[in-house]
């Protein structure tokens, strides 16, 4: 399990590293090298997700990884609650930025002629932080919409023993 620590308060999330091994495992990466402290939720969209990992306060860009392989076809849907890879137009470009869906987001499932996004864990508690962020009143800036104006930092991401 993995505590999500933010000035907005915590949550906690789950992992599927059976069916998510390689998102997962990218994933853990980034949080055992503290790459996700001090980044923000970037984009916020009420009744869709909200995205974070990539962006600090200055809104500049963290350096990552090579991309990954997208693992959509894993059979794990865009639920409410879940957490998912975020990507360019490149299938398989995802890196260190992930997104909560905050409504169950059928379209972004893999099907047919839509390779989809990768869903590699869910939250399990705090979801009610996850909708109060996106809550949040939201601005454009430095080319980017869905901006939280009072900024959703993320303070840390770290790992817990399950109980």
């Amino acid at each position: 399990m993995l505590k999500f620590t933010t000035n907005a308060s915590d949550f906690t999330v789950e992992l599927h590293d059976n069916e998510a091994p390689e998102s997962s495992a990218n994933f853990l990466r980034y949080v055992d090298d503290g790459h996700y402290d001090g980044t923000i939720f970037h984009r916020v969209i009420p009744g869709f997700m909200i995205q974070g990992g990539g962006f600090n306060s200055d809104m500049e860009q963290r350096d990552t990884r090579p991309p990954i392989r997208n693992e959509a076809t894993n059979g794990l849907g865009n639920l409410r609650g879940a957490l998912a890879i975020a990507r360019t137009h490149d299938v398989h470009s995802a890196t260190a930025q992930f997104f909560i869906n905050l409504v169950d987001n059928d379209f972004l499932n893999h099907k047919p002629g839509d390779y989809g996004y990768a869903v590699f864990g869910r939250v399990t508690s705090g979801m009610d932080v996850i909708d109060a962020i996106a809550a949040v009143p939201t601005t454009r800036r430095r080319g980017h919409s869905g901006v939280p104006i009072d900024e959703v930092v993320i303070i840390s991401i770290t790992r817990e023993s399950a109980a």
